[in-house]
């Protein structure tokens, strides 16, 4: 237990330093390298937990795609992070009002733990591990109970997704764009020039 203990504090207490260190970074290359060292030691603390599902998710999917992804639009985008942090008082009161809600809720939940422990309780009976692997009870659940949810979520990423590539489509003027509609409807007269060429002469 004593092993366990060290273990997750070191965990936890790289993973807090870790995200402190991803808004206080002034390099955003820093900044995504910080969050992926944050991901590999939340992976930890799940490995502790016994969701090693969970772990290989975080490592594959979030330090795998998205932080690499992050990484690779931050050094290739051509940003000027100087003119983003101008207008950053402007949104302080509307950050720190969104900071002090969760804040109220973070406080409301735990307080609402020690008031009635009652309420950590599972609502669903928990299934025995000797019969159902960690990774299959997980799948159970999602799929079950939680499959609008899940299903919301996979929409809400998809919107996220769609509105980075319209947010990031620039159209600069001078760069030749394929046009499919224009090439498709191009008739032969307009595509082929015949010419005759008389021998030893050239066009």
């Amino acid at each position: 237990m004593i092993v366990q203990a060290l273990a997750f504090y070191l965990f936890a207490a790289i993973t807090v330093a870790s995200g402190v260190m991803v808004i206080a970074a002034r390099n955003p290359v820093h900044s995504v390298l910080f969050l992926i060292l944050a991901f590999f030691n939340a992976a930890g603390l799940f490995v502790l937990m016994g969701a090693e599902f969970l772990a290989m998710i975080l490592v594959i999917v979030y330090v795998g795609a998205v932080a690499v992804l992050f990484l690779f639009v931050v050094m290739m985008l051509d940003i000027n992070f100087t003119e983003l942090r101008q207008g950053f008082l402007q949104y302080l009161p509307v950050g720190a009002l969104i900071g002090l809600v969760l804040l109220v809720e973070l406080i409301l939940v735990l307080g609402g733990l020690v008031a009635v422990p009652q309420t950590a309780q599972a609502q669903l009976p928990i299934p025995d591990p000797a019969k159902v692997h960690n990774t299959a009870a997980l799948g159970q659940v999602l799929y079950t109970k939680y499959i609008y949810l899940f299903q919301g979520s996979g929409l809400i990423l998809l919107v996220a997704m769609i509105g980075a590539i319209v947010l990031t489509l620039r159209h600069r003027p001078g760069v030749r764009r394929q046009d499919i509609g224009v090439q498709t409807g191009r008739r032969r007269d307009e595509a082929v020039d015949i010419r005759k060429v008389e021998p030893r002469k050239g066009i």
